[in-house]
């Protein structure tokens, strides 16, 4: 696999956000978000066999791990690594994008998948797979990155058209301007979770990922 970093951090994202996480982040992606905070994975990278990404992972001592990316998916061995991670018992979360279909992920007590579909700002929205939803459990997360109106309105019709059975996550583009995002979440009163991304107040742009 081609592999952009290694690295031990603080969850930035999510449900699990603040908790102590190993990434994993490949390189690679077939999308172009015109917000895209990881495009230095985009093309920059070093090819790694399993056993050298697991040895990496297990000098690190943390349990969860985070394959995240780019886009982790487009790479074939992502699941090979996936299900020999679980095997060594880590807690997994497959951070993708909408736009690869989910069908032949493992189903596992240790694995969750942290899912976007991106909005119209991104530039992407046209290349979701909407049935991916459907393939989402208790155990996973639906995440929006939203940029403006038109995006939390198109993210709001998604929700309530798909009633996703995982939670739901709206954050805003940036991931730390949240006032304007939370008051209208509560005046739509819609059950999701407005989420900052922790990392920048921690770091800013700072590539430490």
């Amino acid at each position: 696999m081609k592999i952009y970093s290694i690295f031990r951090s603080i969850q930035g994202e999510g449900i699990t956000i603040g908790a102590p996480t190993v990434f994993i982040r490949t390189s690679g992606c077939p999308l172009r978000c015109t917000y895209c905070d990881t495009a230095q994975a985009f093309e920059k990278g070093e090819e790694m066999s399993l056993d050298d990404i697991i040895a990496q992972v297990e000098k690190q001592k943390t349990k969860t791990l985070c394959l995240t990316g780019g886009e982790p998916l487009a790479q074939k061995d992502s699941y090979k690594l996936i299900q020999r991670l679980l095997g060594k018992r880590f807690v997994v979360v497959v951070e993708t994008s909408g736009a690869i279909p989910l069908d032949e992920m493992p189903c596992d007590e240790n694995l969750s998948i942290s899912m976007d579909i991106k909005c119209p700002s991104s530039g992407e929205s046209t290349k979701m797979f909407y049935s991916n939803i459907e393939l989402l459990g208790p155990t996973d997360q639906l995440k929006f990155v939203i940029s403006d109106a038109q995006d939390y309105d198109f993210a709001k019709d998604v929700v309530r058209e798909y009633e996703p059975k995982c939670e739901v996550i709206f954050t805003p583009v940036g991931g730390t301007d949240l006032k304007d995002l939370a008051e209208r979440v509560l005046k739509d009163g819609l059950e999701v979770r407005v989420l900052p991304q922790l990392h920048k107040f921690i770091w800013g742009d700072e590539d430490n990922r």
